[in-house]
């Protein structure tokens, strides 16, 4: 009985062991896909967003270190030059009693920046332990903690903040950061609590407890790292209602007189009427001071929603990349290719509604 050669033929080619792949050319190729995305891991680096509201901070912040080293004068020093503008001597004018205006600016800096930040940190912990905890534990906890974020949350912090503030015998910059903690932690605690609930059921958190793993453990490694974005974005806002709670404190008058920031240059220059003398620079630099911390803290927040949000994130990227392409990047939306100009009466150019990159 003779076998057909081909048939051994393909019997070897079954029994003849499959070759390794090249982990080198894999590797290689790899390398390759790294180089040409630079950068990966710090995708929230390169968006212009949160470039341009790290460096306002970032300013305003070195500002608030140095602050006491370059004001040129004494913020309460009063001398002869009564209600003067700017000069090379004063670069943002006098005040009525003949105090610098910068400086004033320059040493307020701090206290706005100190309580901002202090607040911030303080609100946004308490945020996050009864709000994870809240959604975590569920139950009676739950409930409990639910009611008190409850009761916070319908009261109005402002005027909370004015009362309490108003009965203290002492109102500092400290003082405030901790009044403003202790009322605006309750909307954070309530988005946290959503979004814990919505991950306590995740297969990952099931599978660890099933695991024998403990409820801190679970809440620190799994749960927590999940919601790094929502809390950075809760701070950033938490701390943009403390500058405005303070400043709106310091230009009511609840707060210590010798403490500068930029709502105690608005107040002084409310009172003395600084806008029907025509002193500008009293106020003017002070208020663009707060707009653009604003614009900082503002600029952060849509960077973070950019970052944690795919769509936004390809699209708020790439913009230089598609307006090369012809395509007009709309963040939130579907890039459209942006028309082009055709000679008048002819019906080449034009784009329909169903054109998209």
């Amino acid at each position: 009985m003779t076998i057909d050669s081909s048939i051994v033929e393909e019997l070897d080619d079954v029994s003849r062991p499959t070759e390794a792949p090249d982990t080198a050319a894999f590797a290689a190729a790899s390398q390759k896909r790294k180089q040409q995305r630079p950068g990966r891991k710090l995708l929230f680096l390169r968006n212009s967003k949160a470039i341009t509201g790290l460096v306002i901070i970032g300013f305003f912040t070195l500002i608030a270190i140095i602050g006491p080293w370059i004001a040129p004068y004494d913020p309460s020093a009063q001398s002869d030059d009564l209600l003067q503008p700017p000069s090379w001597e004063h670069w943002m004018g006098t005040t009525h009693l003949g105090q610098d205006i910068f400086s004033q600016l320059i040493i307020g800096t701090r206290g706005v920046m100190v309580v901002g930040f202090v607040a911030g940190i303080l609100a946004t912990a308490i945020g996050v332990i009864v709000g994870v905890t809240a959604g975590y534990v569920g139950g009676m906890g739950d409930e409990s903690l639910s009611a008190l974020s409850n009761v916070f949350l319908v009261i109005p912090q402002l005027p909370l903040i004015i009362i309490i503030a108003g009965q203290l015998p002492s109102v500092g910059g400290l003082t405030v950061a901790v009044v403003i903690a202790v009322t605006g932690w309750a909307w954070g605690a309530r988005v946290l609590r959503a979004q814990t609930l919505s991950l306590r059921r995740r297969d990952f958190v099931e599978a660890a407890r099933a695991s024998g793993e403990r409820s801190w453990r679970i809440i620190t490694a799994e749960i927590m790292p999940n919601l790094t974005a929502i809390i950075a974005s809760g701070f950033v806002g938490t701390v943009t209602f403390a500058v405005l709670s303070l400043i709106t404190l310091a230009f009511i008058g609840i707060g210590s007189g010798g403490d500068w920031n930029w709502g105690t240059i608005l107040f002084w220059a409310q009172s003395q009427l600084a806008l029907q003398r025509g002193a500008w620079w009293w106020f003017i630099p002070a208020g663009l001071c707060i707009a653009l911390l604003g614009m900082g803290l503002t600029l952060i927040n849509f960077g973070i929603d950019e970052f944690v949000n795919p769509r936004l994130r390809s699209t708020g990227m790439n913009a230089r990349k598609l307006r090369k392409r012809g395509i007009r990047p709309r963040i939130g939306f579907t890039p459209v290719a942006a028309p082009v100009a055709a000679p008048v009466g002819s019906g080449a150019g034009r784009t329909t509604k169903g054109e998209r990159a």
